[in-house]
């Protein structure tokens, strides 16, 4: 069943309909387990220390750099669009954060981080696989 206020842009959607259902299904499955993976496999004082700095960034750095902020403008974008169209939006978008490295990442990260409902979430997922728990915090 498609929405009245989307019949309009069928012919334009109707092709890439299919496509963005898949890539909604694949990154949906793809982030439940790349989550997990990424909460349990980071320095449990990942969060309490300062961020480390690449000051002196060599062209095989710069590339990775870029590469990695286009991989997380792309999954930023789909986001923003699977928020009304099928598919994990804010999950997307979430990773898409985690991916990319802008100023002000690491301070977002741990506003993120400090609600307890998120802290809870992470260390219980820890706790699973036999890891310490992630020290909290302090505010900035």
């Amino acid at each position: 069943m498609i929405p009245e206020w989307l019949e309009p842009y069928l012919d334009v959607l109707g092709p890439w309909l299919p496509w963005m259902a898949i890539g909604g299904a694949v990154m949906a499955v793809a982030s439940t387990v790349a989550l997990p993976w990424l909460i349990v496999k980071m320095p449990a004082d990942y969060f309490s220390r300062p961020p480390v700095t690449l000051s002196d960034r060599g062209p095989l750095r710069r590339l990775w750099w870029l590469l990695r902020n286009l991989l997380a403008l792309v999954l930023l974008l789909c986001g923003v669009a699977m928020l009304v169209l099928p598919g994990q939006g804010l999950l997307t978008i979430l990773v898409a954060i985690g991916v990319s490295s802008f100023p002000g990442k690491y301070r977002l990260e741990r506003a993120i981080i400090r609600r307890p409902s998120v802290y809870r979430s992470c260390n219980w997922i820890r706790r699973r696989y036999g890891r310490p728990p992630l020290d909290f915090p302090a505010s900035d």
